[in-house]
């Protein structure tokens, strides 16, 4: 029996299970294909935040989680003696509208008064560029630019790897790879593996990604709405030998990110429908040339890699954290979309230390599993009978 089952090996599952170690919890791991197998195998790696007005709760968690992850891959690259390739290179947004100029310099006041860590602050400036400029085309930026300091990247791969690599010092945590979960008992503390496998846990933590909300649906005592869904996306590595300190460069939807090595990621298409869900098409072909008409440093570059994957979006949009209202020992960690690079680590601090009763971090009300929960019962006794 473990005392503690996670089940997913992905960037959510990871980070729980270095916080476990670190609390000394006896932990299993659980992972249907290989570590980072899924979405956290992905090419970006960008770590952005939130706009910086309507201020509230869940902008300065992730705020926090941002800042602190610095100093979080900096403990385990001392640890390891591995890098994630991280570094805070900042964004640029072009402004292609005159009111979306006015617009920033608003965000630019509201970064000034909440973009504030302890002595460190960090900038939304709103700046003008020149004539030559191509990172981004000064075409594409007729009123200039948004400059974020708050902004930065890492290498998913390398950050899996070294958080892999992490959890040897914990003769406490264990990994297993290729075990897939048929179903799962939250009530006698059991799930079943394929193969007719059991394994009993104390507490189990689901943070699988896509394959969570199977698992959460079905454990619904009554009429429920669907946990969350698959959004695929598309991505491109390029050789280019662009400088890897270059700010990510963003706008509706396309995100250019270096990289070190002389690599640069494009990305990411937000598919809602598709046949395919890990083949790339021409959507992805459209994103290449809209990154190289964006930063013309990149024309003619060489593809190296094309990848697609399916990413976790919580029915309410928002991530789904802490203990499951009707299983006191089971708690989930899934749904963080385009974010969980950013916040998974502040995320996995909160349901290990929910788990041995030392709450330290505050957890947005809309992240918290029981609220998810209590809006899809509702959306689940409002559906219309016969519906799907």
């Amino acid at each position: 029996m473990s005392e503690l089952l996670i089940v997913g090996g992905g960037i959510m599952g990871l980070w729980a299970a270095v916080m476990a170690g670190r609390a000394g919890i006896g932990t299993c791991l659980v992972e249907r294909r290989s570590i980072g197998a899924g979405a956290s195998g992905g090419l970006l790696g960008a770590l952005m935040p939130h706009m910086p007005d309507r201020w509230n709760a869940k902008k300065q968690f992730q705020f926090d989680a941002l800042v602190a992850l610095e100093d979080e891959i900096a403990e385990l690259q001392r640890a390891t003696g591995l890098s994630a390739d991280y570094r805070r290179c900042g964004r640029i947004m072009p402004l292609a509208k005159p009111h979306l100029r006015e617009i920033a310099l608003d965000h630019e006041r509201d970064a000034a008064r909440h973009w504030i860590a302890g002595v460190r602050r960090f900038h939304w400036h709103v700046r003008d560029v020149d004539s030559d400029c191509d990172w981004p085309a000064s075409e594409a930026a007729s009123f200039g630019i948004i400059h974020d300091t708050l902004a930065a990247r890492v290498a998913p791969r390398r950050l899996v790897q070294l958080l892999r690599t992490a959890l040897a010092q914990f003769p406490h945590v264990r990994v297993e790879e290729g075990a897939e979960v048929v179903s799962l008992d939250p009530q006698h503390g059991r799930l079943l593996l394929a193969g007719e496998r059991e394994m009993s846990f104390g507490h189990c933590i689901l943070s699988a990604g896509v394959e969570c909300f199977g698992l959460i649906d079905r454990l619904a005592h009554s009429a429920q709405a669907p946990s969350g869904g698959a959004v695929k996306g598309q991505a491109a590595l390029l050789r280019a030998d662009i400088d890897p300190a270059s700010p990510i460069i963003f706008t509706d939807g396309l995100y250019i990110v270096a990289h070190e090595d002389g690599h640069v990621a494009i990305g990411s298409t937000s598919e809602n429908r598709f046949d395919e869900p890990y083949s790339t098409d021409n959507q992805l072909d459209a994103l290449i040339r809209r990154a190289e008409a964006l930063a013309p440093a990149l024309r003619g570059a060489r593809v190296i890699e094309r990848w697609a994957g399916l990413r976790p979006k919580a029915t309410g949009r928002e991530p789904i954290v802490g203990r499951h209202p009707d299983h006191d020992n089971l708690s989930v960690l899934t749904g963080g979309f385009k974010v969980s690079f950013g916040i998974a680590h502040a995320l996995a601090r909160f349901v290990i230390d929910d788990i041995i009763g030392r709450p330290t971090v505050a957890l947005p009300e809309s992240f918290a599993c029981a609220h998810h929960m209590a809006a899809l019962r509702q959306q689940g006794r409002s559906r219309p009978e016969g519906a799907p």
